[in-house]
């Protein structure tokens, strides 16, 4: 804590009080609100916690204004280049990379965890094949919360870390299986010698070549890479909060799934998909649109573009747009979706040298790029968010983990701004 206060003053009755100022290693100090109902008999009011400190965390570093993305201190950018997904969520899980004897070991305790328990097919098979993805996988995460109930013990270190490995393996597995399922595919075993990436791959499209899995696997264990924690966004958030209840982790990150399923949040790079195929079934050009979303006065907007967070270049869109030029130049000029990503590198060059674009920071975002890759893989649209949440999954645990360890660990309580009605009598049916 620095020595730094901010003395607030109560115009009306000339009461002040003095708010320490909590430092920050990286990003703006933070103003300690708790004595402000106590001392004067106010509230801050926040909607959308968008100036609201909710927590002290050590686990990712996000600067919107310089594009900056840190995992535990670590550049995404150099995490993209050299490490993995495995790797990557050893790391937000203990604070520091792994040796090769602990990643070894972390990979073990992963892959002898991919024995799911296989009523959850039976779970599947009870949605209609057209039901979203996104509500199968959050039935599946009730009934892991039902098997593993009675052993619930959230303050217990080897009851969190059981969980928090069985959740990083089960979510893939079932993640492939709602896949198989919605494909028409009989449900793949996972291999134990294979990661996570390679597993879903495998699993997901087990007719593919040795080579279309090899580079399939490598663009999704970067996707996963990217998207394995965000900090305090919505889904975790939820997590966090619903966490604080003392719940079960798998009802925890159930709660997640559900908020990161909404359109603004996880369902972003299927509008993408969306887009590029409006512009493709239409007969005006890739010009034409771009001129819609230049035009304040209508309500054409073009999906993903631009970020709430970053005003400026998303540091995970530049790693996932070097990917998917690689997979797209993979592609064969036959490939039924050729047409789709040519206006999607048509929309990216006016992007990158449009002044309306540049001057105003409306670059392509992570959402932009992942969408074009899962759709080249061969995903459907309806699983992209199931994909997101596949990843975010490690972001979830760690950040349950870190709260439960936090010394202020308690029960979440917003509090609010009431604007209803003052104390009204009732009457009774006859007289209203």
């Amino acid at each position: 804590m620095t020595n730094k206060k901010i003395i607030i003053k109560d115009g009306q009755s000339n009461n002040e009080i003095e708010l320490p100022v909590l430092d920050s290693i990286l990003g703006p100090n933070v103003v300690d609100m708790r004595s402000l109902e106590k001392n004067l008999g106010y509230l801050s009011h926040d909607p959308g916690f968008m100036a609201t400190s909710s927590c002290e965390s050590k686990i990712t570093f996000i600067d919107g204004n310089e594009g900056k993305l840190w995992y535990r201190g670590y550049p995404i950018e150099e995490l993209a280049e050299n490490s993995n997904f495995q790797e990557t969520a050893y790391l937000l899980l203990n604070d520091k990379l792994p040796n090769n004897k602990e990643l070894e070991d972390f990979s073990n305790n992963i892959s002898n965890s991919y024995n799911v328990d296989p009523s959850i097919r039976k779970i599947i098979e009870v949605f209609n094949k057209d039901s979203h993805p996104m509500a199968i996988m959050t039935a599946c995460l009730s009934y892991l919360s039902a098997k593993y109930h009675a052993e619930i013990d959230i303050k217990d270190k080897e009851y969190r870390y059981k969980s928090t490995i069985n959740l990083i393996s089960a979510v893939p597995i079932m993640s492939a299986w709602i896949l198989n399922y919605i494909l028409n595919k009989d449900f793949q075993e996972p291999k134990k010698d294979k990661s996570i990436a390679e597993n879903f791959v495998n699993m997901s499209f087990p007719d593919l070549t040795k080579e279309q899995k090899e580079m399939s696997a490598k663009a999704m264990d970067i996707i996963f890479l990217l998207h394995a924690d965000h900090e305090q966004n919505a889904s975790t958030s939820t997590v966090r909060l619903s966490g604080s209840s003392e719940t079960s982790p798998y009802a925890a990150i159930a709660a997640g799934i559900s908020t990161l399923w909404g359109p603004t949040h996880g369902g972003a790079n299927e509008a993408v998909i969306n887009m590029l195929e409006e512009i493709k079934n239409s007969d005006k050009g890739v010009e034409y649109y771009i001129n819609q979303a230049k035009d304040k006065e209508n309500s054409f907007r073009l999906m993903g573009f631009g970020h709430r967070i970053y005003k400026n270049y998303d540091p995970r869109a530049k790693i996932i747009q070097k990917i998917a030029h690689e997979y797209l130049d993979g592609l064969s000029n036959d490939n039924p979706n050729k047409p789709l990503f040519d206006i999607a590198m048509k929309l990216e060059k006016y992007a990158l040298e449009d002044d309306y674009f540049v001057s105003r920071k409306l670059y392509p975002n992570v959402d932009f790029y992942s969408g074009i890759v899962l759709k080249a893989i061969g995903i459907p649209q309806s699983m992209y968010t199931v994909v997101f949440a596949l990843a975010r999954t490690v972001g979830w645990v760690t950040h349950w983990n870190e709260m439960i360890e936090d010394k202020n660990f308690r029960i979440g309580r917003p509090r609010q701004l009431y604007t209803g009605k003052n104390k009204t009598s009732y009457k009774d049916i006859k007289d209203r």
